[in-house]
């Protein structure tokens, strides 16, 4: 069982889930447009990320005897002024992010329906993993600058990076 608003805004994160996923296809489309299909390639595994936590989103909200409602959403920024920018653009979407699972998780304590709790831990686990992910290439971006050489090197490291989902969060 799910409160009126817990339900509310599970569907509301299933929506964000959805769009997070076009924001960074629309990073991963700069970086194709720079040829850099390493960097396209870790945007492009991010978005099925995020398709991946709201399919989660929304078989939770229907097993919960729930209905999951699909809403619009704004279009993405599309257009960066770097590497660096983009990847900061994702870093503070996924501070954002954190910031919502975090008052999803304030809720379900709250009205103590723990089995939105044991849920929603997963994605607080996966937010850490998420920011760190996102600090650690800025830091790289920051220390390469404009070395062509280590662009394409960790350009070459990101284009081996694929996304499998884990079996224990399915």
């Amino acid at each position: 069982m799910i409160s009126e608003k817990l339900l509310k805004e599970f569907n509301d994160q299933l929506t964000f889930e959805f769009a997070s996923a076009n924001v960074y296809l629309a990073m991963a489309a700069y970086c194709k447009d720079l040829d850099l299909e390493g960097f396209a390639n870790f945007f492009l595994v991010q978005a099925e990320e995020e398709r991946f936590h709201a399919m989660k989103f929304f078989n939770f909200i229907n097993e919960l005897g729930g209905r999951a409602i699909i809403s619009g959403y704004e279009d993405p920024k599309n257009d960066f002024t770097s590497l660096e920018d983009a990847f900061t653009t994702g870093l503070n979407h996924e501070k954002f992010v954190t910031g919502r699972i975090n008052l999803l998780m304030d809720i379900a304590v709250e009205e103590k329906n723990y089995a939105c709790v044991s849920f929603l831990n997963w994605f607080i686990d996966e937010q850490v993993e998420e920011e760190a992910t996102f600090t650690s290439l800025i830091n790289k971006i920051k220390r390469i600058g404009e070395d062509s050489h280590a662009i394409y090197m960790l350009d070459s490291e990101l284009a081996q990076r694929s996304f499998t989902p884990p079996a224990a969060a399915e």
